[in-house]
């Protein structure tokens, strides 16, 4: 039996199957409207609502609970304009020399290129950093387990608090990201992971008309 401290499951709440079956279609509704934009607004937005959105991507599980992750929140447009050369220069050589036809057809219908005038216009940018490795209080190094798998997740939480906070977000992933690592003054022991847009959308922004798909297409149940 292991030692490991524990305390009573006191947060956990349980609801009625009615009450569950509400929260979670109010929930579907909401995060159903959610979609990538890529037409930001400089409109500000306060500090502690990305803090808060931040606290609620770290209640992630992850590997042994290391929590293999690090958040560089960007806001300041020289920073900004930095990570904007430099993504867009990865971006041109991706779409003229690294892109398959088949991969570029595929983006077509979206509409993108190497231009993202978004990574200065948007208030916030968010580098991901996934950690392999931790450093104990005396100095010592621990091997994270599942880094890769740990980060998605709280990733895709901190989308969500941000979508439920009433902002829009892009995630930009140009390749490769070690630009990231010297910008951002981040160890190479940090592995970039996604670079996540966030802010208010443009009052004119547009989005690509795409459909999800369904439960039937995307899930199967296994009854015996």
């Amino acid at each position: 039996m292991s030692n490991y401290p524990t305390i009573p499951l006191a947060d956990y709440r349980e609801y009625p199957v009615d009450e569950m079956r509400q929260r979670l279609n109010d929930f579907f509704v909401d995060i159903n409207r959610r979609r990538t934009v890529r037409d930001f607004s400089d409109r500000p937005v306060p500090r502690d609502i990305i803090e808060t959105a931040l606290r609620a991507a770290n209640t992630a599980p992850s590997g042994a609970n290391l929590q293999p992750w690090h958040f560089a929140v960007v806001s300041g447009s020289e920073t900004k304009r930095k990570i904007r050369e430099a993504a867009e220069a990865e971006e041109r050589e991706f779409y003229t020399h690294r892109a398959s036809e088949e991969w570029l057809a595929a983006l077509e219908r979206l509409g993108t290129d190497e231009h993202k005038p978004f990574l200065e216009t948007a208030p916030y940018l968010i580098a991901v950093f996934l950690q392999k490795f931790g450093e104990l209080p005396d100095g010592r190094k621990v091997k994270h387990y599942y880094p890769v798998e740990s980060t998605g997740l709280a990733t895709g939480i901190l989308i969500t608090a941000l979508h439920m906070a009433g902002l829009a977000t892009l995630t930009h992933t140009p390749s490769p990201m070690k630009f990231l690592n010297e910008i951002l003054d981040r160890p190479k022991s940090e592995r970039p992971f996604l670079l996540l847009v966030a802010g208010y959308p443009a009052d004119d922004a547009r989005v690509p008309d795409i459909n999800r798909k369904s439960l039937e297409e995307f899930a199967s149940f296994i009854d015996t």
